[in-house]
């Protein structure tokens, strides 16, 4: 029987590609800066999301400035962007598109805003289940169905969708199917008192896009090649290990001996585990490395399990968050406990 030999991994010109791609993802945060203060974390998790080929929930009051993020970015990787605002009164068709038909030519296919590589869905849970339903096959399979015919999204596809906390009158709460396709859920804040300054001066009401000159810095190619690149990043087998324990504290609170563990009713699903597991290889590459620390699963992973895990009725009454809990299990999940500090990081490289 022949042994095929895997040849060695050259690490110089594997961190030379990654250099590469770590150069570029730090011109896009640079452009986008031009525009967009104060939003570090929001605009890497979107970049995240992008490498990561996962989609995105934004939640925060209006005003804040979630759209002209979006437009921002796809101007600046150079992708097309489309944007629904949903209503009540909105139709699947409204965002996928119809067939329709033209004398002497026949049916055709109208494609709708959703035929784009970054569609903004505003105030998504203002759409009626049926619209919702119809969102899902998009993010899910990449393809909707138009009539008797299904066709193929553009790639790269990322949908950021929006919420507004405040509101409750005339929405429809999201499923929890609709919840667990978004990789990330992410929380927006107002800005300081420093941002908020260079915010009011520099305005999209008193200016346009095209003042700011932004340049395109990545193509569609170049961040296709970025995310397949980003499935070779390293990741040793005790963070993976570090993973799927993680997920199941959320499963077996009392386990840990996580705080507040009976107000959990149902916790992370397995599609959590993939996420946080592929999420953390971007961050790697975000950061310049080719290989995944223990400090890029903490930061991916109140963004992957917030939205999935539910609490039951108490929570409210002791004013008990999923952000609390989360926070609890990475405080109490530990990853070694025989290794120094120096031993572990020597053990992630590859």
């Amino acid at each position: 029987m022949m042994v095929v030999v895997k040849p060695a991994l050259d690490l110089k010109s594997v961190q030379k590609e990654v250099d590469k791609y770590h150069n570029k993802i730090e011109e896009i945060k640079n452009e986008i800066s031009k525009i967009i203060v104060g939003q570090d974390p929001l605009i890497e998790t979107i970049l995240r999301a992008f490498i990561s080929r996962g989609h995105v929930l934004i939640e925060g009051v209006p005003g804040l400035g979630k759209t002209v993020l979006v437009r921002t970015i796809a101007n600046v990787i150079d992708n097309q962007f489309g944007r629904v605002q949903f209503t009540p009164d909105l139709l699947p068709s409204d965002i996928t598109g119809i067939m329709s038909y033209k004398e002497k030519k026949g049916f055709e296919i109208i494609k709708g805003p959703i035929f784009c590589n970054l569609l903004l869905a505003d105030e998504i849970n203002r759409a009626p289940p049926k619209v919702q339903s119809a969102l899902l096959e998009a993010m899910q399979e990449r393809r909707v169905t138009i009539g008797r015919e299904t066709l193929d999204l553009p790639s790269p596809f990322l949908v950021v969708a929006t919420q507004n906390p405040l509101e409750t009158l005339g929405t429809y709460p999201l499923p929890e199917a609709q919840l667990d396709r978004f990789i990330f859920k992410v929380h927006i804040t107002y800005p300081n008192i420093s941002n908020e300054l260079t915010v009011m001066e520099n305005n999209l009401n008193t200016k346009s896009i095209k003042d700011f000159n932004l340049q395109k810095i990545l193509s569609q190619s170049e961040l296709v090649n970025l995310i397949r690149y980003s499935n070779e990043v390293y990741i040793h087998p005790y963070i993976k290990e570090y993973i799927v324990r993680i997920i199941e504290a959320t499963r077996n609170p009392h386990k840990y001996g996580i705080k507040h563990a009976d107000l959990i009713d149902v916790g992370a699903s397995p599609r959590a585990t993939i996420n946080i597991y592929v999420s953390s290889k971007a961050q790697a590459l975000i950061k310049g490395r080719h290989y995944v620390l223990p400090e890029d699963i903490g930061v991916v992973t109140m963004e992957v399990i917030r939205h999935r895990m539910i609490l039951n009725f108490k929570s409210k009454i002791e004013k008990v968050t999923t952000d609390d809990i989360i926070n609890d299990i990475l405080s109490k999940v530990s990853l070694f406990e025989d290794y120094s500090k120096n031993e572990i990081k020597a053990k992630f490289r590859p």
